[in-house]
């Protein structure tokens, strides 16, 4: 599935970028707070028995930056629907939009992987006895569960939020949910269902859950390789050490949480309120490798080649992309079929392209990815410069490509990019970005 722009027009441009994720000190919200991140390489995981991203959202921030909610409804809140309600309106302040009067025409949409946030509250219904349970305990109940247990749960309290009279919807494909999203924007503002559209991927990990995880793979491991068949995946090793993308000594992968939310819009919406351009989201491919496990990848990295090149189309040439944002978060699997891919699409010039992931930056956070990569990239093309991959230093043999080590950006003036996601079993998105102006 290939989406496309139209004439100049309907051109999707991104204006507003805004953030809720895990930083140094406090979190990070800006797009100006996300560069100085990325940038220099900085890692913002922490080990807690296991190394995590954790957003640290206090109350009062929280109370600062989403004002005009009800109590009765915001007492019931979910880290995820705080965490997106905060990028949502930092992406539209970077914007210049009023969230609470210039969306009230726009589309909604959110990108959600996991279900971690909505467990407390499903679990909280299905012990209750509604024959002994108070009357106002019951409504309490049921508000926090008509908010919290779905996967929609986030754009319940967004489309609220906004007065939104537009589509709004949640996709729900793990990794790739807000890469999936940005592609239905980009196709609804092309076929003009939509001037304007706020994008934003959110997704809370259990750290208990990671801990029992971690102690499954544990003992496990010992058995496994006696028991493996080429049709099983490989067992991620540890997440107990610091995950280093395209890195020789990657050997696991760590999580994080947060949110990230991209306001795309129209040329011409933008240009007509004088709205502020990062760049433009051009095409995006979606495509799966076609194996019938429904937890492994083919690591000859085929469906991601044809994903770039439905991407690319008849209209633009590989070589006119000098950069790609990997989606490695340091599965060494995920690397291999990417260096695959790329050998593929490039041949020789490969060794001279750009490719980093700031994975290891905020951790591996689940559906903000696509919002996130899509954020970077165009920050890179802003800069010109190319930020390095988080925590790699060595890298690994066999990469066909310059993985950007180190703590320094890399200068390179250019005007397309390739931001990549995936999803356990073999999905692939590949969104093809373009600079303001091309």
């Amino acid at each position: 599935m290939t989406r496309r722009t139209g004439g100049r027009g309907r051109d999707a441009v991104v204006t507003g970028i805004g953030l809720c994720l895990p930083g140094i000190e406090s979190p990070v919200f800006t797009a100006d707070e996300l560069w100085q991140v990325a940038s220099n390489g900085m890692s913002c995981l922490v080990k807690k028995g296991v190394y995590y991203g954790s957003v640290n959202l206090s109350n009062k921030s929280f109370e600062e930056r989403v004002v005009g909610i009800p109590d009765f409804f915001s007492r019931h809140y979910t880290d995820a629907h705080r965490f997106g309600l905060v990028s949502l309106v930092q992406a539209c302040a970077d914007a210049g939009l009023d969230v609470h009067r210039d969306l009230q025409e726009a589309a909604v949409l959110v990108g959600r992987g996991g279900v971690d946030a909505n467990i407390d509250s499903y679990l909280a219904v299905l012990r209750a006895d509604p024959a002994t349970l108070p009357v106002a305990e019951a409504m309490e109940m049921f508000v926090a569960a008509e908010q919290s247990v779905t996967p929609s749960d986030v754009a319940l309290v967004q489309g609220a939020l906004t007065r939104s009279k537009g589509a709004n919807f949640t996709v729900s494909c793990g990794c790739a949910s807000s890469a999936l999203q940005i592609g239905n924007a980009q196709r609804m503002i092309a076929a003009g269902e939509a001037d304007i559209a706020v994008v934003t991927g959110v997704d809370v990990f259990s750290l208990p859950l990671i801990h029992n995880i971690q102690r499954l793979l544990s003992g496990a491991q010992q058995t496994y390789d006696a028991m493996r068949s080429q049709d099983m995946p490989a067992l991620v090793p540890s997440f107990e050490s610091l995950m280093r993308p395209y890195d020789r000594r990657a050997d696991c992968i760590n999580h994080g949480e947060g949110s990230a939310t991209i306001v795309m819009e129209s040329r011409q919406h933008a240009f007509a309120r004088g709205g502020r351009v990062y760049g433009q989201v051009l095409s995006q491919a979606t495509t799966r490798d076609g194996l019938a496990n429904p937890l492994a990848c083919d690591d000859t990295g085929q469906a991601l080649v044809s994903a770039v090149r439905r991407c690319l189309g008849d209209t633009w040439e590989i070589d006119q992309v000098p950069y790609v944002h990997g989606g490695s978060d340091g599965n060494v699997v995920v690397t291999t079929f990417e260096a695959n891919a790329i050998r593929e699409l490039y041949g020789p010039a490969s060794r001279d392209l750009l490719m980093s992931s700031q994975e290891g930056c905020f951790g591996h956070n689940g559906a903000p990815a696509g919002c996130l990569g899509v954020a970077l990239t165009l920050l890179m093309m802003n800069h010109g410069q190319v930020c390095p991959t988080a925590n790699c230093e060595e890298p690994a043999d066999n990469l066909t490509f310059d993985p950007v080590p180190g703590t320094a950006t890399r200068p390179l003036d250019f005007d397309y990019a390739f931001t990549f996601n995936y999803q356990v079993g073999g999905l692939k998105s590949a969104i093809l970005l373009g600079s303001a102006d091309v």
